[in-house]
């Protein structure tokens, strides 16, 4: 099926770029201060997947660091699009009635218009709570609806996993559905404790907990592309 072949050549890009694109503005902004013409922006000696010392949003917000983000998301989010319909064509082909084939379509694009709102709207400055409150939304809803998205795309690759027999590793199967699990788990358990108004609860930093839990979640929504990737058989 050369829909496969597709899918496994766009599934390592949807991990590459936006994994290389947040990792040069954290660089650029953590070590090539004289970029930044307001020093305000800068960040000294940080390493957020660890210690939470940035968001994602402030590294990639600030010039010149958007120009290298921005592009970045929108050609992720083309490529996001190209992936899920692929990956209904596999489904169709497979099974033409299958009962998931078109809500993983549905939510895996509408992650990826949620990626371009968000990304558009990033270092556009209104002091407003309701601006505010709106780009926070725009950003839950990128998250809800990739991951239901990756969820019902496991669930019926598992389902026709004997069909698929020929053309997937299902040790790579099997790791897409643990992780997938896993970010789910997370962000059940993560949801009540980053809605606690402040950053501080019972004498716990929530500031910098939040900050870690954006990279490393970021990371682990990325990987599921990656495991795409190993999971297709060569050819």
């Amino acid at each position: 099926m050369d829909e496969i072949n597709k899918v496994r050549s766009i599934s390592i890009w949807i991990f590459i770029v936006p994994f290389v694109a947040v990792n040069t503005c954290l660089i650029l902004v953590t070590q090539f201060h004289g970029l930044f013409p307001n020093q305000e922006n800068i960040i000294h000696n940080t390493l957020p997947y660890i210690d939470g010392g940035a968001s994602i949003s402030r590294t990639a917000r600030p010039y010149p660091s958007w120009l290298v983000f921005k592009p970045a998301m929108f050609l992720t989010a083309f490529l996001l699009i190209k992936y899920w319909l692929y990956n209904k064509s596999i489904i169709e082909i497979l099974d033409k009635d299958h009962k998931h084939k078109n809500k993983l379509v549905y939510f895996g694009i509408a992650s990826a218009i949620a990626l371009v709102i968000h990304s558009i709207f990033l270092g556009i400055k209104f002091d407003n709570d309701f601006y505010k409150l709106f780009r926070r939304i725009i950003m839950l809803m990128f998250i809800i609806f990739e991951i239901v998205a990756q969820a019902y795309l496991v669930s019926t690759l598992y389902s026709l996993r004997n069909k698929l027999s020929n053309y997937i590793n299902n040790l790579y199967l099997n790791l897409k559905i643990f992780l997938v699990s896993f970010l789910i788990i997370v962000a059940l358990v993560s949801i009540p404790i980053i809605s606690l108004p402040g950053d501080n609860f019972l004498g716990f930093n929530l500031k910098f907990f939040k900050h870690a839990l954006e990279w490393d979640y970021f990371l682990g929504v990325i990987s599921f592309y990656l495991l795409t990737f190993l999971m297709w058989k060569k050819n």
